[in-house]
């Protein structure tokens, strides 16, 4: 008869190929693939300005104007009124040879950067290098009118003229200024210094 028992060796070698696969078995696992990494938010859109669609810009912010008492005035009959608007107090077509001159009324809380910022910001509306503090002083014509102190210039580049006026009241600053073709305004000076001369403060209550 054959014998079955197997060569011990067999065995041995046998003992350790199945060790060897269950060890293989017992460190092998699966492991969840790893989530992407969520994508960054996209950057806020700038707000709205209030009561509109756009964004808010420098363009679009609204410039806070004086309140409270307001001056009043009388123009030259041949002035003709326009209406005012947020921005101005009052508003004017001046004719000047066919092409109508602007006068506007502003004012604003203040002094608004003072004088002599405001008298160089007029001369850049006309391409005029600014200007120091004595030369201005120069260019300016002060006077008095019912006890507001008035502040007159006369800006020209040669093709543009500018007209203006600036006066401090209850702590805002006014600015008057005419602005047009240079030679029509000349012939309109005397009555723009006039119309000045009709500024008044409201009486007192």
């Amino acid at each position: 008869m054959r014998s079955t028992t197997l060569p011990l060796a067999f065995v041995a070698a046998l003992s350790l190929v199945s060790a060897g696969c269950r060890e293989r078995e017992t460190t092998t696992y699966r492991v969840a693939k790893e989530a992407a990494p969520a994508p960054a938010p996209a950057p806020a859109a700038p707000s709205a300005a209030p009561g509109t669609n756009a964004p808010a810009t420098m363009a679009n912010t609204a410039v806070a104007t004086a309140d409270g008492a307001s001056l009043t005035w009388t123009a030259p009959a041949h002035w003709q009124a326009k209406p005012a608007s947020a921005m101005r107090k009052g508003s004017y077509a001046v004719p000047a040879d066919g092409t109508p001159a602007d006068l506007s009324i502003t004012a604003f809380p203040g002094d608004v950067g003072g004088e002599v910022a405001n008298l160089n910001r007029w001369r850049g509306q006309l391409s005029l290098a600014p200007a120091g503090e004595a030369e201005l002083a120069s260019a300016i014509t002060r006077f008095e009118q019912g006890g507001l102190k008035v502040a007159f210039v006369d800006f020209d580049n040669g093709q543009q003229r500018l007209l203006g006026a600036i006066v401090p009241f209850r702590g805002s600053t006014w600015f008057f200024k005419l602005m047009g073709p240079a030679a029509p305004l000349a012939k309109e000076k005397a009555a723009f210094v006039e119309f000045l001369k009709t500024v008044k403060a409201p009486s007192a209550p």
